[in-house]
Formats: C-alpha cells, sequence, structure tokens
C-alpha cells in the first residue's frame, strides 16, 4: 500500500512531535504493509513551509528506518492568497515527490464563491488538485454537489482511512460510505500525526474497502492510484461507479468515469 498524506516530519507541523517518534512512525506503517509514505506537512497560517529543512529531515528519517517505507515528500497546502500565487507561478517544492500533483486542504470555515476558479487556476499551471479529507468537512456535508462538480471537472478526491472505518465519528463514517458509493473517492490515505491517536494504518481501510467493493477497488485505491501519483503518471482508468452501483459485470468496472 503507498500513503501519499501523513505528518512524520518531527516539528515542522502538528505531526510527530519528536524525531524518535518519527522513526516509530514509519516503523508502524512499514509494519502495516505501506511501502511508500509521502510526508506532507502543512502549509497555512499556523505553519510556515521550509521545503530545504524538509528534505533534511526526511533524508535523516530515512537513514534511521532503513529500505521500508520509501520516504518522500509533498505539502498538506492550505489555499490562502499567497500559497496560491507560490504555486501557479511554477514551484513544485509543494506537489508529490515533485510531480504534478497538489495535496489541497479545504477551509473549515466557509468554502469562497470563487474556489471553483482557484482549482481552475491550478489546473491551468500544470497541477491536478487533490482535495483532502472532504469527509470530515462539515460545509461539504450541507454542500456535497460541490465535490461533485470540482471532481467533474477534474479534481481528484482523496479520504482518510481511518474516517471510512469509524475512527472519526459516525457522521466522517457514513459520509466516507457515501462518497465511495458515488465514485468521488480516488485515495485512501492515512493523514497520520502520531502512533496513538491517528496511527500509519492502512490495512483496516483496505480490508473493509475489500470486503465491500471487492479487492480489485481496494487495489486501485490504495495502490495503483496513488502508485501513478507518486511516479507523477495519469492515473489507470477507473470504474464505472454507476454501473457497480447496479450490479454491472466485473468486465465494466474499467471503463472511464471521467477523463483527466
Amino acid at each position: 500500500m503507498i500513503d501519499i498524506h501523513c505528518h512524520p516530519l518531527p516539528g515542522v507541523d502538528d505531526g510527530a512531535h519528536s524525531f524518535d517518534e518519527a522513526v516509530t512512525m514509519c516503523q508502524v506503517a512499514a509494519a502495516d504493509g505501506i511501502t511508500h509514505l509521502v510526508a506532507t506537512p502543512h502549509y497555512n497560517y499556523s505553519y510556515t513551509f521550509d521545503p530545504e529543512l524538509n528534505r533534511q529531515l526526511l533524508a535523516r528519517l530515512q537513514k534511521a528506518v532503513g529500505e521500508k517505507p520509501q520516504l518522500l515528500l509533498g505539502c498538506d497546502f492550505h489555499l490562502s492568497y499567497d500559497n496560491i500565487q507560490q504555486c501557479v507561478q511554477g514551484s513544485r517544492d509543494f506537489t508529490i515527490n515533485r510531480t504534478s500533483y497538489l495535496l489541497v486542504e479545504l477551509p473549515n470555515q466557509f468554502i469562497p464563491d470563487h474556489l471553483s476558479r482557484v482549482y481552475y487556476d491550478i489546473q491551468v499551471a500544470g497541477l491536478t488538485p487533490i482535495i483532502t479529507h472532504p469527509e470530515r468537512n462539515p460545509l461539504i456535508h450541507r454542500k456535497p454537489e460541490l465535490l461533485r462538480h470540482w471532481v467533474s471537472n477534474g479534481c481528484l478526491v482523496q479520504v482518510t482511512a481511518q474516517s471510512y472505518t469509524g475512527g472519526f465519528g459516525s457522521r466522517a463514517h457514513k459520509f466516507s460510505e457515501r462518497l465511495l458509493d458515488e465514485g468521488l473517492v480516488h485515495f485512501f490515505a492515512t493523514d497520520a500525526h502520531d502512533v496513538k491517536r491517528r496511527p500509519p494504518i492502512l490495512s483496516h481501510c483496505y480490508h473493509k474497502v475489500a470486503e465491500a467493493k471487492g479487492q480489485e477497488i481496494a487495489d486501485l485505491l490504495m495502490q495503483q492510484n496513488p502508485e501513478a501519483v507518486i511516479h507523477g503518471r495519469p492515473l489507470p482508468p477507473q470504474p464505472d461507479w454507476a454501473e457497480l452501483r447496479g450490479g454491472g459485470e466485473k468486465r465494466s468496472w474499467f471503463s472511464f468515469l471521467w477523463r483527466r
């Protein structure tokens, strides 16, 4: 499995508080079957983002944990005006493994009317927005049609694995199931911050998805799609979710639901 959203770098945000905790997080991830882990420090009003420091911390952490998991860099990117300007001007310091994929965090207080335009500008700059954990956002709960609109226009969606398994409460749990049923989930990721409350565990989610939707879907959302992202490739063909809901044959799983 591949985790595209995690916070193991020590001292840079609200993730790992010490180097020892960072090492333990990586060890827990490896033991869970995670082969690649993307460290995604926050970049928002509370936390600065220092690409060189992040690279140094990542190299030190990789040396300490050994070959597994393989550690990569990204960013949990807050859509502030200054951040967006840096991003659209061509910096790949914020993208996952310096590819064209960018994790973007939705505002929790309000969703501005121009947000669709922001996503469009990001795409015009050659990047693909991956909207993080919308199942935990109360604004999206009230207006899920916004998410459908963004996906129809080329955005991708990452849901937190622990939401799908019930760790963020019943509302996030039910909403994540609804998003999966509607074909609005392209990735599950841990968004891990520690080893106890929010650990880097994907296997529980993998098994639940495999039971509910089949192993092919679990592989797609936790192996194949994230593998394409870390290597900067287009996603493989996605399932026709309408066919799946209607009991279609497996041969229909790999028709395109959308085209990027």
